[in-house]
């Protein structure tokens, strides 16, 4: 006899809305790619970067749940953040700022 797998109802619920999110991400900025990464006790992140350039992350309570939830939404995953991947992001004069408030002792963000 097989067992049958358990399946966390939270978790099912969890993987069904960051689908629908990475959806709503893909849609708004034509298309999308993501990674997952894992973040230790904390969970995993999934970094998505649309075909516009626009980017995003999320953060997940498991590294399990990620890997889920872009499966369901049927986006183009890769091993890490790099190469052509990573080059398509783009930064604008928010991100630039940012960096260099908290490099130099710039603006801060608030």
């Amino acid at each position: 006899m097989a067992e049958t797998e358990q399946v966390d109802p939270k978790a099912g619920r969890k993987v069904a809305r960051l689908a629908q999110q990475i959806s709503a991400f893909a849609k708004a900025h034509g298309g999308a790619e993501g990674q997952v990464a894992y973040i230790g006790e904390r969970g995993a992140r999934i970094v998505l970067v649309g075909e516009d350039g626009g980017w995003g992350d999320l953060v997940t309570p498991s590294y399990e749940v990620a890997e889920k939830a872009v499966e369901k939404a049927g986006i183009t995953v890769h091993e890490s953040f790099d190469g052509e991947f990573a080059a398509k992001v783009r930064t604008g004069p928010y991100e630039w700022t940012r960096m260099a408030g908290i490099q130099l002792g710039g603006p801060s963000n608030t």
